[in-house]
């Protein structure tokens, strides 16, 4: 079933079938791994997932669950590079394509594509 609506449920359903193709990546996983492990079931792993679905909620929804800096993070990272985004972008689509009909992922896939531009200029990547 796709969903033709964002709700919080959606986007936990969007995110846990993100994160696992991430893991499988063998150009994503490595800065997912030094953070926060390669056991998705994992405690960290499932505090990470929870906060990854309260951001998208605040950004969709305006749910006032997330609470942060989503860039800040990422400046501790080595080796983040543009293939680095690019490939989260294909993976981040390809979920949002099974998880949501085309006129609700576009959402996603605008707001996504605009933060990791916005990422890369703030991290100095060209």
């Amino acid at each position: 079933m796709k969903y033709n609506t964002i709700t919080k449920e959606s986007i936990r359903a969007m995110v846990d079938s993100f994160y696992p193709t991430i893991l499988a990546d063998s150009i994503t996983s490595p800065f997912f791994v030094e953070k926060v492990g390669s056991d998705i079931n994992s405690k960290e792993w499932q505090a990470h997932l929870e906060l990854l679905t309260n951001f998208w909620a605040f950004t969709a929804l305006g749910d006032l669950s997330y609470s942060g800096s989503p860039l800040a993070p990422h400046f501790s990272l080595q080796g983040l590079d543009k293939e680095s985004f690019e490939r989260w972008l294909e993976l981040f689509f390809e979920a949002i394509d099974r998880v949501y009909e085309p006129e609700v992922g576009e959402f996603f896939k605008t707001r996504s594509s605009n933060i990791a531009r916005n990422f890369m200029i703030n991290l100095g990547i060209s």
